[in-house]
């Protein structure tokens, strides 16, 4: 299905974006012969995206809103450097329909959709409607505008509980709240309507009935300009937080070949009603409790193309990219819908800067090393992958638009980069994540790798028994590591045992040092997991706790990555110096390792613990970001979990509440206010 690069079918593409898919875009172009542009704001000015380019142009300031989403600025950039055409990525600009006209008009290609069907489609309460034409399930609810509160609490209870308020221009997550009683609807009906306001310039909200133990499925269709439209299989994007996908695989565990059929006649019949062409994905919620395989209901059609793609890429062998700008070219589709197979299984997890040992916090700062898994290829050196996916090798993608010593900026997506793997079954594909996962090194700001591993590892995700409720229903108290089994804990209190012996070694080798030089401890107590390991290196082998294990590793001082090989076991390790030991990353969880001398190891249990202060009369910012709104002034008495604040941060609303009862004894901040993370709010007497 795959075409051969023999012309170029534009001269110059700008791609409206940044980060990795700006990168992504370029990529295709270039191997198609395609001279590219970079835009950029002040946050990105050296960013690889900017560097990839042939050429670049500054926008603004680093705010999107005075940046990327200023479509004038982007035009006039397309015209000064003779850009015959626009690929708006995922779709940053804001009014992309109205961009789509003026490309038009300026006689630049726009490579996507017509702006008719983006117009049609990008109002959830209008693509609904017209869906329900088409004859494509939708979900019950109530379409219309709603006024106020007392409203939307009418419409929630004629409904039926529990019911989804949603952002009539929302997506991404933003502008989305759960409601399971009238006091969720009062509490977040305002909150939903701003931040579509915020995000969207529309707040606008729609009520629709939530479907328990819910799968959220796309379908993936292909459209060219002479009325040809096929789907390229589904995606499973069911593991997602607060509305934000974070795993995506492709096929589904959950759909059969009749569902898959039925779901993507139902896609192309909606995408043909609104005259679509170019990619696109007609996103579905499924009921996981309906076995007929017609519990799937229309959510919304995301008129661009998705964060996810890699994965329909993999199992495809298609490259959207350049299947977008062949369309936008006026190339017809060189295959139909016979021809379309799915091969093996991919999966995607999405590299956040978030901490998820602090409830999934945003974190930002620079990148003081950034090295993505060592044997990743590099991407689309033809089609992606298609050499090693015929020859059902497993493989491992990265796509990235970021550098070490480059920075995580409070202005963008906290998103660092989209692992991808391929093999020819799903349990091979998640074991290629965790592999790779392990690999994985960045530093700097906190990411979310060790959680992604966890789920990679857990029983339920291994079985395929999805919902989007699942990371609030089996991490119901936070995150705080991958369960380690024993044997994984004896075989990290051996490595960092080996890394002392390794840093003593080069300890007593420097020169100059008063009387002889010392051979290095040998015998070591290593406390990781709670529990003291005795821990002797030798030439001879190493021993645990008094077994010999066949241990075969490499370190230097300054290593951060180390692989270690112990009996059958292969393993990746992260590897960092802290104060008295390491820091241990592996296998889903990170393990601090106290490492101490076997004859100095006794005298710990005599120091004295440090007692952490009591912050809890605090209202303390948690992540770096706007104040919004504060709920409370000096002199209110306020009660445990009573809203206090609301904090804006990576364009997402975050109620912060009282973690005691009390009386606001002062105000430190005020709204309007940027934060950094950890400053006081307010205090409580």
């Amino acid at each position: 299905m795959t075409r051969n690069w023999e012309r170029a079918v534009f001269k110059k593409i700008l791609v409206a974006n940044r980060g990795e898919i700006a990168c992504r875009v370029m990529r295709t172009a270039k191997r198609m012969g395609i001279a590219t542009v970079a835009v950029y704001s002040d946050a990105d000015a050296r960013s690889p995206h900017v560097l990839m380019a042939d050429e670049s142009v500054r926008l603004g300031p680093a705010p999107a809103a005075d940046s990327y989403l200023k479509a004038e600025l982007i035009l006039l950039a397309a015209k000064e450097t003779g850009a015959d055409c626009i690929h708006p990525g995922y779709g940053f600009l804001s009014e992309r329909e109205s961009f789509a006209r003026a490309c038009a008009e300026a006689g630049i290609a726009f490579v996507g959709p017509p702006p008719n069907a983006i117009a049609a489609m990008g109002d959830k309460i209008e693509s609904k409607k017209l869906a329900k034409a088409a004859g494509v399930n939708v979900v019950p609810g109530y379409l219309g505008e709603i006024a106020d509160t007392d409203e939307a609490v009418r419409i929630a209870s004629e409904i039926g509980y529990p019911v989804m308020m949603k952002a009539s221009a929302g997506g991404g997550g933003k502008g989305m709240r759960l409601a399971w009683s009238e006091a969720d609807v009062r509490e977040g009906f305002e909150a939903t309507k701003r931040e579509g306001l915020a995000s969207f310039g529309d707040d606008r909200v729609f009520i629709e009935k939530f479907i328990e133990s819910p799968r959220h499925i796309e379908i993936q269709v292909l459209g060219d300009q002479h009325g040809n439209i096929v789907y390229l299989g589904e995606r499973e994007c069911s593991v997602q937080r607060r509305h934000q996908k974070v795993v995506e695989e492709a096929p589904s565990p959950f759909v059969s070949p009749e569902m898959r059929r039925k779901m993507g006649e139902q896609a192309v019949a909606l995408a043909r009603a609104v005259g679509y062409f170019s990619a696109g994905t007609v996103e579905l919620i499924v009921s996981g409790a309906d076995a007929s395989g017609d519990g799937f209901y229309f959510l919304e059609m995301n008129t661009r193309l998705q964060v996810e793609h890699p994965v329909t890429e993999a199992i495809t062998g298609l490259d959207l990219v350049e299947q977008m700008i062949r369309v936008a070219a006026g190339e017809p589709l060189a295959f139909a819908q016979g021809d379309v197979r799915l091969d093996g299984w991919a999966i995607e997890n999405r590299v956040y800067a978030e901490d998820p040992y602090r409830g999934f916090l945003p974190s930002i700062g620079r990148l003081v090393r950034y090295a993505p898994p060592a044997d990743a290829p590099t991407p689309y050196a033809a089609t992606p992958f298609a050499d090693a996916g015929a020859a059902g090798q497993a493989y491992v993608r990265v796509d990235d638009g970021v550098a070490e010593g480059g920075e995580v900026s409070m202005f963008y997506d906290p998103m660092i980069a989209k692992l991808v793997t391929w093999a020819p079954t799903r349990a091979a594909a998640i074991d290629a994540q965790v592999a790779a996962l392990d690999e994985f090194v960045i530093e700097g700001p906190g990411t979310n790798l060790d959680f992604l591993s966890a789920l990679m590892q857990h029983p339920r995700f291994r079985a395929g028994a999805l919902t989007t409720g699942f990371i609030a229903e089996e991490y119901p108290d936070g995150f705080t590591g991958a369960p380690a089994p024993p044997d994984l804990l004896g075989i990290l209190a051996a490595t960092a045992a080996f890394a002392a012996t390794a840093q003593a070694d080069r300890a007593r080798r420097i020169d100059g040092q008063l009387g002889s030089r010392l051979r290095p401890p040998a015998d070591w107590v290593v406390r990781i997991g709670g529990a003291d390991h005795a821990v002797t290196v030798s030439t001879d082998g190493i021993l645990v706790d008094g077994a010999d294990i066949d241990f075969a590793m490499e370190y230097t001082p300054g290593d951060r990555l180390v692989q270690v090989e112990a009996g059958e076991t292969a393993l990746a390790v992260r590897i960092e110096p802290v104060r008295s030991g390491f820091k241990l990353g592996a296998r889903g969880a990170s393990h601090v390792a106290r490492v101490l001398p076997a004859r100095i190891a006794p005298y710990a249990a005599h120091l004295i613990e440090k007692v952490p202060p009591d912050l809890s009369r605090f209202l303390i910012a948690p992540m770096p970001g706007l104040l919004v709104r504060l709920d409370v002034a000096a002199g209110d008495r306020v009660e445990a979990g009573q809203p206090l604040a609301v904090v804006e941060a990576m364009k997402m609303e975050n109620i912060l509440r009282a973690g005691k009862s009390g009386v606001v004894k002062v105000i430190e901040a005020k709204a309007g206010d940027s934060l950094a993370v950890d400053q006081v709010i307010l205090e409580l007497e």
